[in-house]
């Protein structure tokens, strides 16, 4: 590409890079052009605007999120859905979640009505599960401050933000009299995103959740797991899988494909990038992927692959149809922009942005499973997972 430096690495997802500029729109060339914001009519209306917010709004005007909300209008006034401006706050979010750890206590919390939060999951593995939390339990304070009033991500902040190595927190369980303190190690945590099994004596199945910064080695783990088990066949579950960062699936696919092409990208100029893989680790056990319409973005870079290289069998419903690649880049104050960089392609040059990936094998979910968290789905009742396993098992 034309800008390496600036975008290398790009998103399906996103890449994080630093701005040496002092603000969003340093180095546009917006001002200097005198089409948008260095127009002095669009200057001009923004300050009648303040004016009438300064005279009429009948609550208090925040200076700071005033300006954010600025920020946040140039980005959705290019009418992408991709493309979108994040505060300090959001980037920092957005960045753990595509690198997949962060400092914490490894639990998932959601708001509990009667106050405090509940943990919804306790990561396997992690500091909070090691402790002894459980799903389901009341967290009421932490180091004896109340948090009954707090809000989910001002919990999160509170034990992402300590200077002690760990916390102490305030637990109630239900069938407990009494609340218990629990002390939890404040560490990295790693985020699942790969979860395996074997179905029956043959057939290994792997589920990926998101491609994130850990995914490649995650997924090594749980191959060679099944590989030891007796694999003779495998079946990866895509479905739901919203994409993430390309080097993640390209780490995975190099692990899958033979030699060539996995991917390329264009940017604007027509500037393209390649990712290849030599075929050392090439897979020669049959293979099923199981897709759906949420497969989005790195799930079809991986659906796309394995179809042009029929390797596998794509079993499921029209993927997602993101074809576009987003990078984030960073500003000097902390916040962030991610912007739609280039267009990728399958080995066979297909971009299927706004058009998904057609499965071999087209099937639904059964309609009476809609309603259904996918959690509760068992594998026998699980229509598309069935025509998988026929998939996989009628291959030698």
């Amino acid at each position: 590409m034309k800008n390496k430096e600036f975008w290398k690495g790009a998103v399906a997802g996103a890449l994080v890079v630093t701005c040496i500029g002092t603000g969003v729109f340093a180095g546009t060339g917006l001002a200097a052009k005198g089409t948008a914001l260095g127009d002095r009519k669009c200057t001009s209306k923004l300050a009648y605007l303040e004016e009438l917010i300064d005279r009429y709004y009948l609550g208090d005007k925040d200076e700071e999120k005033l300006q954010e909300g600025l920020y946040a209008g140039l980005l959705y006034g290019l009418d992408d859905p991709y493309s979108r401006y994040y505060t300090e706050e959001e980037y920092d979010s957005e960045n753990s979640s595509n690198e997949g750890s962060y400092v914490g206590i490894g639990i998932l919390m959601e708001k509990n009505k009667e106050g405090g939060v509940k943990i919804v999951e306790c990561y396997e593995g992690g500091p909070g599960e090691k402790a002894g939390l459980e799903e389901g339990d009341i967290i009421s304070a932490i180091d004896g401050e109340d948090i009954t009033e707090d809000e989910v991500s001002d919990v999160a902040d509170i034990v992402r933000n300590s200077d002690k190595d760990s916390v102490v927190l305030t637990v109630h369980r239900e069938g407990a009299e009494d609340a218990m303190e629990i002390t939890v190690p404040v560490t990295d945590v790693e985020l699942p995103s790969v979860f395996h099994e074997m179905l029956g004596s043959k057939i290994g199945y792997i589920r990926i959740t998101q491609f994130t910064g850990v995914t490649g080695e995650q997924y090594q783990e749980a191959f060679d797991d099944l590989q030891k088990q007796g694999m003779e066949k495998m079946i990866v579950d895509l479905r739901d899988n919203p994409g993430g960062l390309l080097d993640s699936v390209c780490d995975v696919l190099r692990k899958i494909l033979p030699e060539g092409l996995i991917v390329y990208t264009e940017d604007k100029d027509g500037n393209r990038e390649e990712e290849k893989c030599d075929g050392k680790n090439e897979l020669r056990i049959p293979l099923a992927v199981l897709v759906n319409e949420s497969s989005a973005s790195a799930s079809e870079i991986f659906a796309g692959a394995v179809q042009d290289y029929g390797i596998g069998t794509i079993v499921g419903t029209t993927t997602y149809g993101k074809g576009v690649v987003q990078s984030i880049r960073q500003l000097s104050d902390g916040s962030a922009i991610k912007l739609t960089v280039a267009n990728y392609y399958t080995p066979k040059g297909n971009n299927i942005n706004k058009t998904g990936i057609k499965p071999d094998i087209e099937v639904s979910l059964d309609t009476s499973l809609l309603n259904k968290n996918k959690d509760e789905i068992t594998h026998d009742e699980d229509n598309q997972l069935q025509e998988a396993l026929k998939a996989v098992e009628k291959e030698k």
